[in-house]
């Protein structure tokens, strides 16, 4: 296979995720529930630089299923540049968010759920993180691993 571009490095990688972090709007969730059943759902989201926050109705799956396991994975980006994230997840009530925060997300997507009953706030905490475009870059594509981001 050839490819058009040469593999970027680790600090160009981690460059492009952060980028894609601070514009990007939505992201692919990964859940599951106690009993294994896995739930993918698009979210929008803010990116606080250390973490990501988000919003669904607190009976959805993805809600539901962040309180027994407190693990999801994000997918950002297409299938030919790739970021996968880990993370630990909470469920953050309305009242009990960071005016910044709640301010943060209003200000990014339009909408402010802070009040509303029926919605909760879910902060994902990344403790790895993944990228690459083509085959070429498989190798080192590891970015973050327990929580801190590789040199």
């Amino acid at each position: 296979m050839t490819h058009r571009e040469p593999a970027r490095g680790r600090a160009q990688r981690k460059q492009d995720v952060l980028e894609h972090l601070e514009k990007d709007t939505d992201a692919w969730v990964s859940t599951a529930s106690a009993d294994g059943v896995p739930t993918l759902v698009p979210l929008s989201f803010v990116w606080d630089r250390e973490t990501l926050l988000m919003a669904t109705r607190r009976t959805n799956p993805t809600a539901v299923n962040v309180t027994p396991t407190g693990q999801a994975r994000i997918a950002l980006g297409t299938t030919r540049d790739v970021v996968l994230i880990e993370a630990t997840a909470e469920l953050i009530e309305g009242a009990d968010l960071p005016a910044g925060s709640g301010e943060a997300f209003a200000a990014k997507l339009g909408w402010d759920l802070r009040g509303r009953s029926a919605w909760v706030y879910l902060r994902f905490t990344p403790y790895a993180v993944r990228a690459w475009r083509e085959e070429n870059e498989l190798a080192g594509r590891e970015l973050m691993t327990d929580g801190r981001w590789l040199e």
